[in-house]
């Protein structure tokens, strides 16, 4: 793998994974962009405990451009984008329009009992591919496993930043799942907290090794492993099954066969036999109603600095869509009381996914 640090105008820095050490990525970004935003505020919310971040700036980020004037295709003569070069395997760039980052200005008191606090951090996009009209589940072998590279890289390197307390790499895709840019991308978030559901699973996870002696995570998988009734797919390293108590009608939770506590600590058998299965995954999905499914694609990481012992690195895969055209909407039970029903029967869900067969 051949690793290019370069910058775009405005300051941030862009890096491309390549396959080829030979790969030119010395193009230059041409264009004349206005000054970087500043970082979001961060409110604590007392009642949950929780901190928001408030961006502003990111109301005027870029909406669902036509694929002539995206922003994550390779740069052309008269189109200049966010990727500099007329070609790449993977790039990843800070965000223009940033959830988090180091730029850093004043923060008034917002009175009441809500503290604030800037929302330093970083927040950076993935291309998958140079090609627009592809997908995750369309990436080969070889490309997934790049792509795998570039996440442990950026997991590493983000881990390492001053205030950054947690590092996640996910995929959003299709517009009903809300995305602005239609480009085979995710993102990837470096928090300067431990995320709420992170810190809910950890303290799951300590109050059973407290009871049992065992790891909450890897026991959870070696009990779906034994009942089979909802193991989608399996290989010598990874195992792709919907949990008994899925909140989404489509739901699969992909684990490593061994305990690891985020993406850097993969070895190359592990990423080189995640990419058929993952693509398999994906692929079922879309095959199920016959229509590209709406996903989010989460992976699941120790902290940088708290639970790592706990942690066990998983990748959680969910779908709103119930049927061809009924999508699952968080309404009042989801949204207002985080009490989760769900439209389908775990087990169907899994058998619907068996029943697609290979691809």
């Amino acid at each position: 793998m051949k690793r290019t640090v370069t910058h775009l105008a405005d300051g941030r820095e862009l890096i491309y994974f390549d396959r080829r050490d030979d790969a030119d990525r010395g193009a230059a970004d041409t264009r004349d962009l206005p000054p970087r935003p500043l970082a979001s505020e961060l409110r604590h919310d007392p009642l949950m405990d929780e901190w928001v971040a408030v961006a502003g700036h990111r109301q005027s980020r870029t909406f669902l451009p036509p694929a002539d004037q995206c922003p994550l295709c390779p740069s052309a003569p008269g189109k200049a984008s966010e990727i500099p070069s007329g070609d790449y395997d993977v790039a990843v760039f800070e965000n223009r329009f940033p959830s988090f980052s180091f730029n850093t200005g004043e923060y008034a008191d917002v009175g009441g009992l809500s503290e604030v606090r800037p929302g330093v951090g970083r927040c950076e996009v993935v291309c998958f591919t140079s090609r627009h009209d592809s997908s995750f589940a369309a990436l080969s072998p070889e490309q997934v496993d790049l792509v795998l590279l570039a996440w442990a890289d950026r997991t590493s390197e983000l881990s390492a930043l001053p205030g950054v307390e947690q590092v996640f790499c996910f995929e959003n895709r299709g517009a009903e799942i809300g995305i602005t840019l239609a480009h085979p991308h995710g993102q990837i978030y470096a928090y300067p907290y431990v995320t709420p559901r992170t810190k809910q699973m950890l303290a799951s996870a300590s109050r059973y090794r407290e009871r049992t002696g065992g790891n909450l995570f890897a026991d959870v998988l070696a009990a779906e492993r034994e009942a089979g009734t909802r193991v989608v797919a399996s290989n010598a390293h990874w195992t792709a099954f919907v949990p008994a108590a899925a909140r989404w009608p489509f739901e699969v939770h992909v684990y490593l066969n061994r305990q690891v506590p985020d993406l850097a600590a993969l070895d190359d058998e592990e990423r080189a036999a995640f990419g058929p299965l993952y693509t398999d995954v994906l692929r079922r999905l879309d095959g199920l109603f016959g229509v590209p499914m709406p996903y989010v694609a989460a992976w699941h990481q120790a902290p940088v600095r708290e639970g790592r012992e706990l942690a066990y690195l998983h990748l959680q895969l969910f779908s709103i869509r119930r049927a061809r055209e009924k999508l699952k909407f968080l309404a009042g039970s989801e949204s207002a009381m985080g009490a989760f029903v769900n439209d389908v029967l775990p087990e169907e869900a899994a058998r619907l996914l068996r029943s697609e067969g290979n691809f």
